[in-house]
């Protein structure tokens, strides 16, 4: 991807703290770390509420190795979410940004849930990439770490366009040997907010109160929270102007359209360079 594409949940992050203010959280739980542009702005909150950042990546960026060994409020776990997540201790808050497809974000939230009710503390979680192209498409970054049974057909060459179900060869958004997508969009246990809504039921259907909410832009917020929460509330008026926004929806198509019409740009550079 070339480097003038936002695509960090850190965008979102004057939001975040503020949610994380309102719910007095301190103990806060990010899965992915990446070069660790959020885990820095989570840290900062963590220190001065007197908390502590619990990080989850089994391969960051060696940035982000570096600079977790100068924090002394930064626990790193170099494990898959799905091993960590069990070892966590109690914790206010919840970021998921780790591996985009349906069985890991699935078993993210169940797990979350379950420490949550295990803590008696109210769940909050913030996910990214719940919009396209990850919103009804698998994306693996290790495919391998997925069981068998519920791992789509795949491609690291292959990308996806708005729009078009199938992937398309050597065109489109595509992981360049990084990651993979699912060949096919849509259906059953496939994408991240499919995840997040087959959670949803469950939980609700045992009796948990949660409330969701989507932001529309760069590649996507949700926002799982409890409304028996005391800061409930304060923080459903925090998120509500944003929630379903139809403005920055239609921002986010554009921001997409620009930035496939550059990818084609490139692949037609190369093409010609090729030749």
């Amino acid at each position: 991807m070339p480097d003038l594409l936002i695509h960090s949940m850190s965008e979102f992050s004057d939001l975040i703290v503020e949610a994380l203010a309102i719910a007095g959280a301190k103990e806060i739980v990010e899965i992915g770390a990446e070069y660790g542009g959020m885990s820095t702005i989570l840290a900062d909150h963590a220190a001065a509420a007197g908390g502590r950042l619990t990080s989850i990546d089994p391969s960051p960026r060696p940035e982000f190795v570096q600079w977790a060994a100068t924090r002394s409020e930064v626990d790193h776990i170099a494990e898959a979410s799905l091993a960590a997540l069990a070892r966590c201790g109690p914790a206010d808050a919840w970021l998921i940004d780790g591996d985009h497809n349906w069985y890991t974000v699935y078993h993210e939230l169940a797990a979350i849930e379950v420490a949550a009710r295990r803590d008696g503390r109210p769940l909050l979680a913030f996910l990214h990439d719940i919009a396209w192209p990850c919103a009804r498409r698998d994306m693996y970054y290790a495919p391998d770490r997925i069981p068998a049974g519920f791992r789509h057909p795949h491609s690291f060459d292959a990308g996806a366009i708005p729009g078009r179900a199938p992937l398309i060869p050597g065109r489109g958004f595509r992981g360049m040997g990084d990651f993979a997508w699912a060949t096919h969009e849509g259906g059953p246990r496939n994408g991240v907010m499919t995840a997040v809504e087959d959670f949803l039921e469950e939980a609700r259907g045992r009796g948990a109160t949660l409330a969701f909410a989507e932001i529309p832009a760069v590649f996507g917020l949700g926002i799982v929270f409890d409304t028996g929460a005391a800061w409930a509330p304060d923080l459903t008026a925090l998120i509500l102007p944003w929630h379903e926004n139809k403005l920055l929806g239609r921002l986010e198509e554009n921001r997409l359209a620009n930035y496939l019409t550059v990818i084609d740009w490139q692949d037609r550079v190369e093409a010609a360079r090729a030749a």
